[in-house]
């Protein structure tokens, strides 16, 4: 907390994830061992150092971070800390703050459409299923045509079967994100 009391970014991140980043002693070996740091604007040690600095500059910088949706969730960075910390949960709490606030990058857009088509799919097949994968991020991306000469070549050697394989229990999936999205709607 600030001294007028409001709540800190890395309060924020803690309420969110339970992860104490005030903890983490910039080793850096978060950054080293992820696979795709290279690719990213800043890596999970930066923006664990951004989340322990906190202001309104840093919050900016963090929001607007490709780093963000450059993340695969692989969890090294969790694997490697020595202080047993979780990067990754952290990156995805910012993730999620940037999305609830609206300052994700236009050209990272089109992965947060990957997530949902991806969760959408999950959510009513039990798994993931490529057809309807596809066919949703399309529509909700509007990427309609960039890739369509692929579709003949992975369904003439097996890669996308026309009719989605579904799972016994998707009952209990379907439970499982209603109490989660039930879960975000409380404050």
């Amino acid at each position: 907390m600030t001294k007028t009391g409001q709540k800190t970014l890395a309060d924020e991140v803690r309420e969110a994830t339970g992860v104490a980043v005030a903890e983490c002693y910039q080793c850096g070996k978060c950054t080293a061992g992820c696979p795709m740091a290279r690719y990213m604007d800043m890596g999970p040690s930066q923006i664990m150092r951004l989340v322990q600095i906190g202001g309104e500059d840093a919050r900016r910088r963090l929001l607007a971070s490709t780093a963000l949706w450059s993340c695969v969730g692989c969890l090294t960075c969790t694997q490697r800390c020595p202080k047993d910390l979780d990067p990754a949960a952290v990156i995805d709490a910012v993730r999620e703050m940037a999305n609830r606030e609206g300052t994700i990058p236009h050209e990272q857009k089109r992965i947060l459409k990957f997530h949902e088509a991806f969760l959408k799919t999950v959510e009513h097949t039990g798994r993931m299923s490529e057809v309807p994968l596809t066919g949703l991020y399309k529509m909700m991306s509007g990427d309609l045509l960039s890739d369509v000469l692929l579709a003949p070549v992975m369904f003439a050697k097996g890669k996308l079967p026309l009719v989605p394989r579904v799972i016994p229990g998707r009952k209990e999936i379907r439970r499982i994100f209603k109490a989660c999205l039930h879960k975000e709607d409380k404050p």
